[in-house]
């Protein structure tokens, strides 16, 4: 299949979250059929609820800018923001779409072979790419994002050096449970015996659960709460700062304050490879509090649960609380909106309800109906984001500011409308 053909295939197997399948048994045979590709390269295993992208970008970061020549590194992240190529990158670069085509049409062609209940879903078949990818390049270590919770994710088929657990928080209910013990048993899934792991400081009910787990699997556990954080500096664009007792300056290019916990667990991770943490400045993660445009500053944010909501909020009163905010926001049928909307909505001078072009997004009118509970201040609904975007830019003032933020979707094809130059690829 062309590139083009692999991609609409993909789509045709349906969301990759409501049309999850969680278990091992198909990645699994996919994979023994492939001479277990994940297990020829050293790996990073990331979970968490919020975080853990970012996290995962600014670990590889460190491991690329720390590389000797001819020494390659794999991130494997999800979902995208404008194209399924973004979830698997080389050095730092997605691959190009002849290369997600050869990778697609090699795992495909191997699930057809098998006996298997049904083909690998979405997800199961871009995860088992990206491994398989990982070998072909040579790569020497993978950091490997878990897509839906852990313990039957399809990423946990590795055999990692390292795991990780970014903080838990309420999120896919439906498939791990309603309470934080529930969720974090999901999320603990990931950790192996033996296996080193740092966790990022949790609530009680989610840190009793994993350190229960840890013990019970002897993993030693470096813990993000524990460390002291030195000479701190925050602003709008990203931080600086110490750890413990090193004379090391971490500069995070990451901006808002949770990105200082996350780049804490990724410096964290680095020292526990043996690698210094420096190079968490090269470290890029799109569409997470990312400026786009001066005058008026536009900002790009996927806060589409509560823990990203409370994160944006904490950002625009600390950095923006002295300009008029115009929120350009578009969410999901299936996600919990009532808290996301509590928090940001009565921080907008004008919300403006949008959709993105998936047959799962929530209508503007439905979402605006649903607005007025939650803020006094005027609402309005946009069929599109780029027509939300066109009327608020004929409004807005320079020195004000536009927030686009909710589903990833909506903010995959904001972005789309100001960064249209392909990227480079691998």
């Amino acid at each position: 299949m062309t590139y083009t053909d692999s991609v609409q295939f993909l789509y045709a197997l349906g969301n990759e979250i409501k049309t999850a399948k969680l278990g091992l048994e198909r990645i699994t045979a996919v994979l023994a059929a492939l001479d277990n590709p994940e297990r020829a390269y050293r790996v990073v295993h990331v979970a968490g609820t919020n975080g853990k992208g970012s996290t995962c970008a600014m670990i590889e970061a460190g491991l690329r800018s720390s590389g000797r020549a001819g020494v390659h590194t794999g991130l494997f992240t999800s979902p995208h923001l404008q194209e399924p190529t973004e979830r698997i990158q080389i050095d730092g670069i997605p691959v190009s779409p002849q290369t997600f085509e050869r990778a697609f049409n090699v795992i495909h062609q191997t699930a057809e072979k098998l006996d298997l209940d049904c083909h690998p879903t979405y997800f199961e078949t871009v995860t088992a790419m990206a491994f398989w990818l990982f070998r072909e390049k040579r790569v020497d270590t993978a950091v490997v994002e878990v897509g839906l919770g852990g313990r039957l994710d399809s990423t946990n088929v590795v055999q990692p050096a390292l795991t990780v657990i970014t903080p838990i928080d309420f999120d896919h209910e439906s498939f791990l449970g309603n309470t934080l013990e529930a969720i974090a048993g999901e999320k603990a899934g990931i950790l192996k015996p033996g296996v080193p792991a740092v966790f990022f400081g949790q609530r009680p009910e989610a840190a009793a659960v994993l350190d229960a787990c840890a013990a019970e699997l002897g993993c030693p556990v470096i813990r993000a709460a524990e460390c002291e954080i030195r000479d701190l500096h925050v602003d709008a664009r990203g931080s600086r700062f110490r750890l413990g007792a090193s004379d090391e300056t971490i500069v995070c290019p990451l901006a808002g304050e949770h990105q200082v916990d996350n780049a804490v667990t990724a410096a964290l991770a680095l020292r526990a490879l043996g690698v210094s943490a420096s190079g968490i400045a090269e470290a890029r993660w799109p569409g997470r509090l990312e400026h786009v445009a001066p005058n008026p500053d536009i900002l790009l944010d996927g806060a589409h649960n509560p823990a990203g909501a409370r994160a944006l909020a904490r950002y625009l009163e600390r950095f923006y609380a002295h300009r008029r905010i115009w929120m350009i926001f578009g969410a999901m049928r299936d996600k919990a909106l009532d808290e996301v909307a509590e928090t940001l909505f009565p921080l907008a001078h004008q919300l403006i309800c949008t959709a993105s072009q998936g047959t799962r997004a929530l209508r503007p009118e439905a979402l605006q109906e649903l607005a007025s509970q939650f803020t006094d201040g005027p609402v309005r609904a946009e069929p599109t984001v780029e027509a939300a975007l066109n009327w608020t830019l004929e409004r807005a003032a320079a020195e004000d500011v536009i927030v686009i933020t909710g589903s990833l979707f909506l903010i995959g094809e904001a972005r789309a409308l100001f960064l249209r130059p392909v990227p480079k690829m691998y």
